[in-house]
């Protein structure tokens, strides 16, 4: 409490403390005159309204909300104080018959206009925010407590004052139930004020300030009648001001932080009413009288108890609504736990409940294992919007396929199963079904897509993972056997994969333990058979099985995605030997470094960073590198695109490997930003055959005729693969060809190999 609240709150004090001391004084010793009682009350809520005032037009820190209501209950407290200030006037005019005179109707009037603005205030404060039932239900809630409250209080206090010996006057009694009615509001109010800007203890100081000494001045008048009026004036009534002081302070003290949900003791609020309505009703079962005002109470009882039950049914319906709402939630839930939010399928965690279901009984379980092939095309050329709404029609074809006599399942990306159990379909007629079904073009954009398809009979005692286990091994049968097929499951058939596995473990252990070999086949002018460049090739120095060759673990290293650090790896050596061999034999030994690229590697986010760091770290200029893509490559989508466009811009020369091969190699020449077309060796084989028919020998090299016609027109350079002999150069340099490369021209061969060959092509430099 701050220097200045306790300064309000002491002088409140202080004038109910001087007017408890007054007022034992003069009942003792008869000090004084009575009339001086009505002087304490006006002096503390002037004092009161001080500290409101202050409050309330000072503080930069109130929110609004608050500086409206505690402005509405300064002006509540400035009118009450001019009501109370009248009255203590008339009262020292009318000194001889102040015990008995009644208060005057303007000052009741004054007083009742202060409370009527000060419930105003109280109604004004915001609730915690509701809707709907929730709205109704506070709002049953809030009347049962004030009608409880209310009864109690009109049994205990108002009833009583009106039949009294010495009954007050109607102003003081009508004053006296306002102050208590507003008290009471104010108390049921402020059990639902969410915890915000006006703080709910200072609501309840600022109500108390009324009800508190209402209350006790009702006590008083039943009691001891007119003698009650000094003391009320004097010791009861001035302790409200000091309550509107405690009030600030907490005001002051508050943090308008988030606001709250009502407390489980504003819940309870609405029982602890019922329970005090029915004071009443036990007053009359122990033999109180049952006069008119024990029957307003008990009038009040019947409403409140309506009022009950009509809140216990909005809750029943609430409660009901609710739990519906729950139960739908779980099944919401449990279905988006067991199915798959694409297709709607049952996903794998289903999938692998129902088949463990299935293999503790006795029946027949067979499971499908279907995986698209060559979906990553889809999703890199056309999008992933695209494919998914491919699978989205793998899965309708699964369905209706497979109809009532299985379960279709999506296990995850581009596969899914089939669950068949009992007397179901057979299973290669259903895989047959499903495959003549792919050969149809199949979603909105009326795409073809194909499927290979892994079968698995579950034997006697088998486990979930081992049926799963066979039924993968068949469908990557399928896949190695052409793709588009089907293949079921028999004993050993898991050796090839399992070995296959455990290639690409192996993979991963040479890459850690530095076991590859990057070996580099000569390019060279075919007239002069001079070097001038070389392609890198990896090797795998196996510790057991001696250098093993790339046919062997390249696939592996594809599937397992191990090729893009072991292409990484390629990639810094390649740039360091032929930095090396710049450094060594001058900037003209060596025309250029090439390796080759797969799409993987491509695809790889950090490819284009990669390349430029293996160039920064060796110092090999970025003309000199070519890098090598296939032209199947090249076709995987916006990313791959990207990065050979960001490499061309780089300077990196770009070669398009094995050309002529694909199926849209005509077009891949405007749309690739290609500086090298090689040549498949396919159209080098047979080339130098003369077999007397020219019109054979034209048919042989047309090919390569075309596609030197086509590099010389485009501006592009040209390579010949595959030369295995001195007719196949010759028939080359015949078509226009200058550079080649092949077993004839030179075998992969070790950095120091290369080194010699360049050494031996260095000018000799005559001695002087």
């Amino acid at each position: 409490m701050t220097r200045e609240e306790q300064r309000y709150v002491l002088a409140t004090a202080a004038v109910a403390a001087l007017g408890t001391v007054w007022c034992v004084l003069f009942l003792t010793v008869g000090a004084g005159s009575e009339v001086l009682a009505y002087v304490f009350v006006p002096a503390g809520t002037a004092l009161a309204g001080v500290a409101v005032h202050r409050l309330a037009g000072r503080d930069p820190g109130l929110d609004p909300v608050a500086r409206r209501f505690w402005r509405t209950i300064e002006l509540a407290i400035g009118v009450i104080t001019i009501g109370y200030a009248w009255l203590a006037a008339d009262m020292f005019a009318h000194a001889a018959e102040a015990r008995t005179r009644s208060m005057p109707v303007p000052v009741a009037a004054c007083v009742a206009a202060g409370c009527v603005i000060a419930v105003g205030a109280f109604a004004r404060v915001p609730v915690a925010p509701t809707g709907g039932v929730e709205r109704w239900r506070m709002a049953l809630d809030r009347t049962i407590a004030f009608l409880g409250c209310a009864a109690v209080l009109w049994y205990a206090a108002l009833a009583p004052m009106l039949s009294a010996r010495e009954p007050w006057s109607r102003q003081a009694t009508l004053l006296v139930g306002l102050l208590l009615l507003a008290a009471v509001a104010a108390a049921t109010k402020v059990s639902y004020v969410a915890g915000g800007p006006v703080d709910r203890a200072a609501i309840r100081l600022v109500a108390a300030s009324g009800g508190v000494p209402a209350g006790v001045v009702a006590v008083l008048a039943v009691r001891f009648g007119y003698l009650a009026s000094v003391p009320a004036q004097a010791i009861v009534m001035p302790l409200g001001p000091v309550l509107v002081a405690l009030g600030v302070a907490a005001q002051r003290r508050a943090d308008p932080g988030p606001r709250r949900r009502p407390s489980r003791s504003d819940v309870l609020l609405p029982y602890l009413a019922v329970a005090a309505v029915d004071v009443p009703l036990v007053a009359v079962a122990f033999g109180a009288p049952l006069r008119w005002p024990v029957r307003i109470a008990l009038i009040a009882a019947v409403v409140v108890t309506a009022l009950v039950t009509v809140r216990q049914y909005l809750a029943y319906r609430e409660n009901a609504r609710l739990l519906r709402n729950t139960r739908v939630q779980e099944a919401r839930l449990q279905y988006e736990v067991s199915h798959d939010g694409l297709t709607g399928l049952a996903n794998r965690a289903l999938f692998r409940e129902r088949l463990a279901a299935a293999l503790t009984g006795s029946g027949r379980v067979v499971v499908l294992l279907v995986d698209l092939d060559d979906f990553k095309t889809v999703n890199d050329l056309l999008g992933h919007g695209v494919g998914d709404r491919l699978l989205v029609s793998v899965a309708r074809l699964l369905q209706a396929e497979v109809g009532y006599g299985g379960l279709p399942v999506r296990v995850g990306g581009d596969e899914f199963a089939v669950l068949l159990t009992g007397a179901g379909p057979d299973p290669e007629e259903l895989a047959r079904r499903l495959l003549a079904a792919l050969t149809h073009p199949i979603s909105e954009h009326r795409l073809l897509v194909q499927a290979s398809i892994g079968i698995a009979v579950a034997e006697p005692g088998a486990t979930a993972d081992a049926v799963l286990r066979d039924a993968d091994v068949a469908m990557y049968t399928a896949k190695q056997q052409g793709k588009a097929d089907f293949v079921r499951y028999a004993d050993g058939m898991g050796e090839p994969v399992l070995a296959h596995m455990r290639l690409g473990g192996e993979l991963r252990r040479a890459l850690d333990n530095d076991e590859f070999r990057v070996v580099y086949q000569p390019i060279v002018r075919l007239a002069g058979n001079a070097l001038i460049g070389v392609e890198a090739l990896v090797r795998w120095q196996h510790p057991t099985r001696g250098l093993v060759g790339p046919a062997e673990f390249i696939p592996a290293a594809e599937r397992t995605g191990l090729i893009v650090p072991l292409g990484r790896f390629v990639l810094r050596e390649t740039c360091r030997q032929a930095a090396a061999w710049l450094a060594e034999f001058g900037a003209d030994a060596l025309t250029e470094a090439g390796l080759n690229v797969s799409a993987r590697q491509l695809h790889d986010p950090d490819f284009v960073s990669d390349v430029a760091g293996a160039l920064a770290e060796s110092g090999l200029p970025c003309e000199r590198l070519v890098l090598e893509v296939t032209e199947s490559a090249v076709l995987r989508g916006q990313q791959v695109s990207r990065a050979l466009y960001e490499l061309d811009r780089m300077g990196i020369r770009l070669a398009l490997d094995d050309f002529g091969t694909g199926e849209s190699s005509l077009s891949l020449l405007r749309a690739f930003p290609a500086a090298i077309v090689k040549l498949d060796k396919s159209f080098v084989d047979g080339i130098e055959i003369d077999d007397g028919h020219p019109g054979a020998a034209d048919a042989r090299q047309a090919v390569a005729r075309a596609v030197i016609q086509l590099a010389h027109a485009l501006g592009l350079d040209t390579v010949a693969e595959g030369v295995e002999s001195a007719e196949q150069v010759t028939a080359l340099l015949d078509l226009g060809y200058t550079v080649g490369q092949g077993f004839h021209l030179g075998e992969p061969m070790t950095a120091a190999d290369v080194s010699r060959l360049l050494a031996r092509q260095q000018p000799v430099t005559p001695r002087l």
